[in-house]
């Protein structure tokens, strides 16, 4: 990405976060006035921030929202729920508009029509510049007036301002001069005048136009200009230079994801995006290929078709046809690619390399000693003094280098409450979303990729589990209901928890859905208990809606939330109140890189245990356990502490070659929700730092599995979840 446009973004994402948060204070405090001014001066830089890399659509659309802000400012109107849900709605569109700029290098073309979308819910539609009727299919009926510019790739629409003329803008020869052209249209904008009241100083017109040319270019040759600007790149149905071989092998590859499930999912990706991209490039449509290829990848990130069929799709649907995009769904955010770090924690990095220096060194002082034939036991000395000194350096430097790459919550929390906000309205419930956690931090890759699960799971909440206001009334409740979005950290896990004050779950719903579909047989269904009954609405296809909304009702969201979590290495629990609400909890790992682990062994065979999640280890006499009822237990600190047997909660076979119990228990401590707990082991080993990989194949689903790791002998190490197996 140049550097003008990388620049932008950073600047543009800081400014409409603190945009955001400003707006949802106002809305709540109206007389604010330093809040009113900070959002202002945003509105007002997100504009010229715009005009500098020539983005005419955002800065047409902040123009329009900072008009409206200044009249509030000058006491001509209020700051109403209208007012405040408009300019939020233009933020989450500059979000979106980042996106598509990450994805594809440039300034997004076709951005037009959004924010003459958005001027008009700020402004209304007499805020619209003066245009031609016409209907959506305009670059249809453009190409078929013009069959001989067969070669042109982009159509274009120009409604110059009226007061023009006075600004030294000459419409028909700025036209004239655009490379690649290859048809001109002239039409009026409102039937002309009659000649006593002809004015020939105001500009009627409308220019409609083919070009070969890219929307980059055109966006270059129309910087500047007063008046409308709509660029339509031709589509391929729409473009005699694709070829209906091409098009149909485009749709065979749409065809074949579509149906594209499980361990092919990968293999599929790869095949279509390569196919679809050589297409293209031997169509001549490489802007289009660029595309496809960002798609690609985004789809191979996150092990989902979805963003690479969106984009095939795009290409084969008619320019009369847009495929829109719901108000209430925003795009997934790509990974940003750029981090503003701490500088303390860049200095960290730089002492700590320094005394790494110092000990290679001090190494090269030992090895040529060793060389010189110098006393063994002190070379043996040195050398140890060294290796200790290297691997706390070492570790320093792993903690040093996680902390660059950790995101606090708040990168994926400050963007709910506008969302939740707008789909409340939408729903007409009155919700307060409550946000705690939000300095709590994560791997970069974990906070980022929370987004769209969270999503669902709200839109669910808001939909299902929010009852409406006269049946809150009815049942006693607030008429405002509450959800909560909270974060923390349990050792070496991130929690992440959705809450509300709901209804709670229809369990026997939820039994009927799922025999009624086929997931179960009617057995099964009654033997469930209520706990396994409400997990199975991750069950893909099964939905309790009774219609289906684009809110929610496909059983495709909360699926989708434990596909997407468990990818992550983490797990999703759900916890049901009947009338009381709902709690759906997601189970991190803080890091994805690096996680330190204390080895121990247990019926014969070598586990691990992070280390943050271990609160302590010690040897215990038997005679200090004491069994109650069917568990034992022992007394730490003046506090029971439950003993649970390592062998027995993983379901190992003992090792009967052990003989009789030793006369002191080998315990590591942990605890759950801030309750000790304890497991018996056979002995404990060394502390290691490892590169701990998401659970798969034959373990994926295991209960109190965290992940595993390579050992340096090459034997797999199994990393356990000892909170989870408490639960």
């Amino acid at each position: 990405m140049n550097e003008f446009l990388e620049q932008f973004q950073i600047e543009v994402r800081e400014l409409t976060e603190q945009a955001t948060d400003d707006l949802l204070l106002l809305e709540q405090a109206p007389g604010d006035r330093e809040c009113l001014e900070r959002v202002f001066r945003a509105f007002h830089t997100l504009k010229g921030s715009a005009g500098i890399v020539d983005f005419t659509a955002m800065s047409r659309a902040m123009h329009a929202a900072e008009e409206l802000l200044t009249a509030v400012r000058n006491g001509g109107t209020e700051g109403s729920a209208a007012l405040i849900g408009g300019c939020l709605a233009c933020l989450e569109q500059v979000t979106q508009w980042l996106v598509e700029m990450a994805a594809a290098d440039a300034v997004p073309a076709g951005a037009d029509a959004m924010a003459d979308r958005l001027i008009t819910r700020l402004l209304g539609p007499a805020a619209d510049p003066p245009r031609a009727t016409e209907n959506a299919d305009w670059v249809d009926r453009l190409c078929e007036a013009h069959p001989d510019a067969g070669s042109a790739s982009l159509a274009i629409r120009y409604v110059p301002s009226a007061d023009c003329f006075f600004h030294g803008d000459d419409p028909l020869a700025l036209l004239a001069a655009m490379p690649g052209l290859r048809a001109l249209e002239v039409l009026p904008v409102r039937p002309w005048a009659p000649l006593d009241s002809y004015d020939p100083f105001a500009c009627n017109i409308v220019i409609r136009a083919l070009a070969d040319a890219t929307p980059e270019q055109a966006a270059a040759h129309f910087s500047g200009v007063r008046g409308e600007v709509a660029l339509a790149p031709i589509a391929p149905a729409a473009n005699s230079s694709l070829a209906e071989q091409a098009i149909a092998v485009l749709r065979a590859q749409v065809t074949m994801l579509q149906h594209a499930t499980g361990e092919d999912l990968g293999v599929r990706l790869a095949a279509a995006g390569r196919v679809a991209g050589n297409v293209l490039r031997h169509s001549g449509q490489v802007s289009q290929a660029r595309v496809v290829a960002a798609a690609l990848a985004d789809a191979t990130e996150t092990l989902d078709a979805t963003p690479l069929l969106a984009a095939l799709q795009h290409l084969l649907q008619p320019p009369s046809q847009p495929v829109a995009q719901p108000d209430a769904a925003p795009r997934r955010p790509t990974a940003a690619g750029t981090l503003r770090v701490d500088a303390n924690r860049i200095d960290a990095i730089v002492r700590v390399v320094g005394e790494l220096t110092v000990v290679k060194n001090a190494l090269g002082h030992v090895a040529l000693l060793a060389r010189a034939g110098h006393d063994p036991a002190t070379v043996a000395a040195s050398l140890s003094r060294e290796q200790l000194l290297l691997d706390r350096l070492t570790t320093q430097l792993q903690r040093s280098v996680l902390e660059i790459r950790v995101l606090p919550m708040r990168h994926s929390f400050r963007r709910f409450p506008p969302l939740v906000r707008d789909l409340a309205t939408r729903l007409g419930k009155q919700v307060r979303l409550e946000i705690s956690g939000e300095a709590t931090e994560a791997d970069k890759t974990v906070v980022e990729a929370l987004f769209e699960p969270l999503l669902h799971v709200l839109r669910n909440t808001l939909d299902h589990g929010i009852e409406a206001v006269a049946g809150r009334v009815a049942a006693g409740k607030p008429a405002v209901a509450r959800v909560g979005l909270h974060s923390r950290r349990e050792g070496q896990n991130v929690i992440v928890e959705v809450s509300d004050d709901g209804a709670g779950l229809d369990i026997p719903a939820i039994r009927r859905r799922a025999e009624a579909q086929g997931a179960l047989s009617s057995e099964a269904v009654t033997a469930l208990s209520d706990q396994a009954a409400a997990d199975l609405i991750f069950t893909a296809g099964l939905s309790t809606a009774t219609e289906v909304t684009e809110v929610s009702g496909r059983g495709v969201g909360m699926n989708a939330v434990r596909t997407a979590i468990e990818q992550l290495g983490g797990r999703v629990a759900i916890d049901s109140r009947p009338g009381e609400g709902v709690t759906v909890r997601f189970t991190l790992p803080f890091s994805v890189v690096m996680t330190r682990v204390i080895t121990l062994e247990t019926a014969g065979q070598m586990f691990g245990v992070p280390f943050d999640a271990v609160t302590e280890t010690l040897q215990l006499p038997r005679q200090h356990i004491q069994r109650i009822g069917a568990t034992e237990a022992f007394v730490l600190r003046g506090r029971t502490v439950p003993l649970i047997n390592l062998i027995e909660a993983l379901g190992l076979t003992p090792d009967v070659a052990r003989g009789e119990p030793a006369a002191s228990a080998t315990l590591v401590v942990t605890a759950l929700d801030g309750e000790p707990a304890a497991f018996e082991v056979d002995a404990f080993h060394e502390q290691l730092n490892v590169m701990l990989q998401p659970v798969g194949g034959l373990l994926a689903g295991v209960r109190g599995i965290a992940g595993t790791t390579l050992l340096g002998d090459g034997r797999v190490l199994i990393v356990l979840d000892l909170p989870e197996l408490l639960r």
